[in-house]
């Protein structure tokens, strides 16, 4: 089998050697290292096929062409090849149009050329590619099979929710050769599907959330005693309390109805969270927040529902759907929200079938080469539009309004525009769709004609609107009609003998941070300072027990 390839590109020698020489010496062993001098030859071998993995090129080839065009077009030949610009140091002149590269997609990542020192920078930068690289084509150890059917909502349900918890899978469809012998295997060749079977022949047909969380390992927390902090909902500002929660010296537990992550843990790429220039993807962020706060000793449980918090004489009581109870002293609400439906009946029949809620990680290798549409203006519809894109043939986004300069980030709509299989169809709905088992078409309306048209549609992601997940929050805490929770100064008439403290709600010791408190920023860095805000309020809240 051959190595996959480093391509170091430069018509400078002693440039071009200097980095070849560098690459070899340090990843020679697992790598093939090659050298083109010239920008032509250079694509001629990305267009044989050679298993190109990164590809480096200077900001300009002698014969005054541009380093950022050749590796634009390297993009759209090998668009999972990573592109890394080499730019002369201190040139700060360049950095604006390398900036606008960037957010196009021309290329992936720059680095100062390499100097005569050993250069650990450069490095860090190569061994961080390839090790995206490495998650994204070799399969790691799996941990179950799932066996299923790709229009059966239940089989999807499964694939998400495994591939949001990071636990490695392999799937196999119910009436493939594959698929029927592991069938066999575990006596259940007609299903009902999905049939899990864990890495130690372990099968579960058709399980519940509550089989597969037993079956996984995710109830490991120790709940023993009185805790000091219990968080509702495990996405950004979440686990945020709970790392600044952990890290203070409170007794902390999160718990999480469905995994890890929240919306956050769907989104593709996040662009514009501080301390990630080039971005980083939601699960890969919630994957870090949840390894640090394990490090600081918090508990976690996940598909875990609570179903009703009761005040107790200074403590809190949680209720698990399951029947189990938690006694805590302080609560932190951070439950978020949920994607808006599109109450289309015959839509709302098809979800895990070709109609989906979220950004759609899990689904897009299956949608090469199709049509697929995004509803929504969001940043979370914009970062669903461009990372499916890189899939599909192409991907049409559905707008209410008129524009998506008040709703979306200016980086996004750059990138938006810059694809090339991207469409935005403004002032358009969905009226209606269907098809047999699976979805097949869609039928969108304009708001500015009235007129009617379907679309064939190999797929449908739904990211409109937030709806939070307060129903099961008794009457003592209050809410706006949406059902966002009220905090701090927001709150009428609270029962307290004193003002709410920051982010605390109507009923005291419970406070609020994230996507399901009225006022907050819907954005991943926002959630995540809330998050933090709420431990400082909960310790003065703490504080006033102990004084009481």
């Amino acid at each position: 089998m051959a190595k996959p390839v480093l391509l170091v590109v430069d018509d400078q020698p002693a440039d071009l050697e200097r980095v070849r020489a560098e690459l070899l010496k340090r990843y020679g062993g697992d790598y093939d290292i090659r050298a083109e001098a010239s920008p032509q030859t250079a694509l001629e071998r990305l267009r044989a096929g050679d298993p190109v993995v990164i590809i480096f090129a200077p900001l300009t080839f002698a014969a005054t062409s541009s380093g950022i065009d050749f590796l634009d077009q390297v993009g759209d030949l090998r668009p999972f090849t990573r592109r890394v610009l080499l730019i002369p140091h201190g040139n700060r002149s360049t950095t604006k149009p390398i900036l606008r590269a960037v957010t196009l997609g021309k290329i992936d990542r720059f680095s100062p050329q390499l100097g005569a020192a050993l250069d650990e920078q450069f490095h860090a930068l190569v061994s961080e590619l390839l090790a995206g690289w490495q998650r994204q084509t070799t399969p790691p150890r799996r941990v179950v099979t799932i066996i299923g059917r790709h229009s059966d909502p239940n089989s999807y349900l499964m694939r998400d929710l495994l591939g949001r918890s990071a636990l490695p899978f392999d799937y196999h469809e119910a009436d493939s050769a594959s698929g029927q012998a592991l069938l066999e295997q575990v006596g259940a060749p007609a299903g009902p599907f999905p049939v899990l079977i864990r890495h130690d022949g372990y099968a579960l047909i058709n399980p519940t959330l509550e089989q597969v969380a037993v079956a996984f390992g995710v109830r490991h927390s120790k709940e023993e005693g009185v805790f000091d902090l219990a968080i509702v909902g495990a996405g950004p500002a979440g686990l945020s309390a709970a790392v600044y929660g952990g890290s203070e010296g409170l007794r902390t537990i999160v718990f999480d109805r469905d995994t890890f992550g929240g919306q956050a843990g769907t989104t593709s790429l996040i662009r514009n969270y501080l301390g990630y220039p080039f971005g980083i993807t939601g699960a890969d962020l919630m994957s870090r927040a949840l390894d640090q706060a394990w490090t600081f000793g918090v508990e976690t449980s996940v598909l875990r529902e609570v179903v009703d918090l009761r005040a107790e004489d200074q403590q809190h009581r949680l209720i698990f759907a399951d029947g189990t109870q938690l006694l805590t002293r302080a609560v932190v609400l951070a439950m978020g929200a949920s994607y808006r439906r599109l109450e289309v009946p015959a839509l709302e029949a098809l979800v895990g079938a070709g109609v989906y809620y979220g950004g759609g990680v899990t689904e897009a290798q299956a949608l090469a080469g199709k049509t697929v549409f995004v509803v929504g203006a969001g940043n979370s519809a914009g970062q669903a539009a461009v990372f499916l894109a890189h899939y599909a043939r192409q991907v049409i986004m559905l707008v209410r309004a008129s524009s998506l300069t008040t709703s979306m980030s200016d980086y996004l709509i750059r990138e938006i525009e810059a694809a090339g299989n991207i469409d935005v169809r403004f002032r358009t709905v969905i009226a209606d769709g269907g098809g047999s088992g699976r979805l097949e078409y869609i039928t969108v309306q304009s708001l500015d004609s009235s007129a009617v048209e379907t679309l064939a549609a190999a797929a449908l992601f739904v990211l409109i609107g937030a709806k939070p997940r307060t129903e099961w929050l008794p009457a003592a805490i209050q809410r706006d009609p949406q059902g966002f929770i009220l905090t701090g100064s927001d709150v009428v008439r609270a029962p307290h003998d004193r003002a709410p403290f920051l982010l605390e709600t109507s009923l005291p010791g419970v406070f609020a941070a994230g996507d399901v408190r009225l006022g907050s920023v819907k954005r991943v860095a926002a959630a995540v300072g809330e998050g933090g805000m709420a431990i400082q309020s909960v310790h003065r809240y703490l504080a006033a027990l102990r004084l009481a």
